[in-house]
């Protein structure tokens, strides 16, 4: 009993860390972003060096995402974390004190990699620390803390910049969480995988070309660009039509947080399958509206479009590790590795979009806000494509997964050993 106790207590002092690393991960994104215009006019940086100092950060995040989960089993999540708070603290201390556009290119890819590494080690922590629906209620609430942290971190950077802050200030604000993380993983002992054949790479990968793990590739590569992208976009084009972007920034993010503290309550009522399917239907509806509708119904949209992209996450994260166990941490590294490159892959995609809508809307007689407004509105209708698909694929997924129950439960009334989906 004692030491059932003392594992639990374990579990839960790593599965706090692991939440205040990704805290250092959502502070480094909103952070960073809230003090650009300052860095741009100290430094005297252009937009397209901005841009770049930008992309190191999503750059370096899959990089170690994919090198973390091909070693979790071989070096262990602490030493993997103990890269990500030296890249973290290395980086954050570079930014600070670099002064220069090289060394924010140094420091930022520094930072993604720590950001990568905090994935790559705590989510298949926390898959091997807890149990079933257990599992899937703490991933939820884990990722719950991005869109958190952002909040977080938004409001820290707003202040400190209305107060007359310097940047520099504000980035060593991110030390914070840092240090919590590493003080709550200092000395504890990490979970061994549930699955023998999971600590190994052939079995890795022997999982990973089943037709289910590669149909969830697929899958993850549309809803991360559903969540990413609209998020990326919607601001600049609904400024223009009277709503307030930073409270659609802030409505979107709460209500994510928010959903996902009760994710596990969800995935127990509807199996992840159905909270997958759930979500992008209301993912569909969220951007339709937002690109139809002004003013004060944006803030609906915004309501719906957050309630749909919540789960999208943690849940195909989730998936991976209660349908797909055999893939272990990299299976669970290289499908958030997928997601990250989605989004980078599709944005310069969704700008040739945007100006493609620009230029026809100008051909049309249109000028000023009005042309950007029915330009971006066109752009989201396009984006709806997205969530739509996602609905057919999630409906397949539901009946796939459901007949497999039913093979199971006949195999395992027939005595015979079940097999993976």
């Amino acid at each position: 009993m004692e030491n059932t106790t003392t594992a639990s207590s374990n579990a839960n002092r790593l599965f706090y860390g692991s939440c205040f690393a990704l805290i250092t991960t959502a502070l480094s994104f909103s952070i960073r972003a809230g003090i650009l215009p300052q860095l741009g006019e100290e430094l005297s940086l252009n937009a397209e060096q901005l841009g770049f100092i930008n992309s190191m950060w999503f750059l370096g995040f899959p990089i170690s995402m994919v090198i973390g989960g091909l070693i979790y089993h071989k070096v262990g999540g602490k030493a993997i974390m103990q890269f990500a708070f030296f890249a973290h603290a290395l980086g954050i201390i570079l930014t600070i004190y670099s002064g220069s556009y090289i060394g924010l290119l140094i420091s930022t890819l520094l930072i993604g990699l720590g950001n990568g590494c905090t994935e790559a080690a705590c989510n298949p922590m926390i898959a091997d620390a807890y149990q079933g629906e257990r599992m899937s209620k703490m991933l939820n609430r884990f990722h719950m803390w991005f869109p958190g942290g952002i909040v977080i971190g938004s409001l820290v950077s707003k202040f400190m910049t209305d107060a007359g802050i310097g940047w520099e200030t504000q980035i060593w604000a991110i030390m914070i969480p840092t240090l919590i993380y590493a003080y709550l993983f200092f000395g504890q002992r990490w979970p061994e995988a549930k699955i023998k054949e999971a600590a190994t790479l052939s079995g890795n990968f022997k999982a990973m070309v089943s037709p289910l793990f590669l149909f969830m590739i697929a899958c993850m590569a549309l809803t991360a660009i559903t969540e990413f992208g609209p998020q990326q976009w919607v601001g600049l084009i609904l400024s223009k039509s009277g709503a307030q972007p930073m409270l659609i920034l802030a409505l979107v993010t709460g209500l994510m947080a928010v959903a996902r503290y009760f994710g596990g309550e969800m995935v127990h009522k509807f199996d992840q399958t159905g909270v997958l399917l759930g979500s992008a239907v209301l993912a569909t509806i969220g951007i339709y509206l937002f690109s139809t509708q002004t003013g004060s119904m944006a803030y609906v949209a915004a309501i719906f479009f957050a309630l749909g992209v919540a789960y999208f996450w943690p849940n195909m994260i989730g998936f991976i590790a209660a349908k797909v166990p055999r893939s272990g941490a990299l299976g669970m590294s290289i499908i958030g590795a997928v997601g990250m490159f989605s989004t980078s892959i599709f944005q310069p995609i969704i700008g040739h979009w945007i100006d493609t809508d620009k230029a026809t809307a100008a051909a049309a007689g249109l000028t000023g806000d009005e042309l950007e407004l029915v330009a971006g509105q066109e752009t989201l209708g396009t984006m709806v494509l997205f969530p739509a698909i996602l609905i057919v694929l999630f409906t397949i997924l539901w009946f796939w997964v459901k007949s497999k129950k039913k093979t199971d439960a006949a195999v395992a009334d027939s005595g015979l050993p079940a097999t993976e989906l």
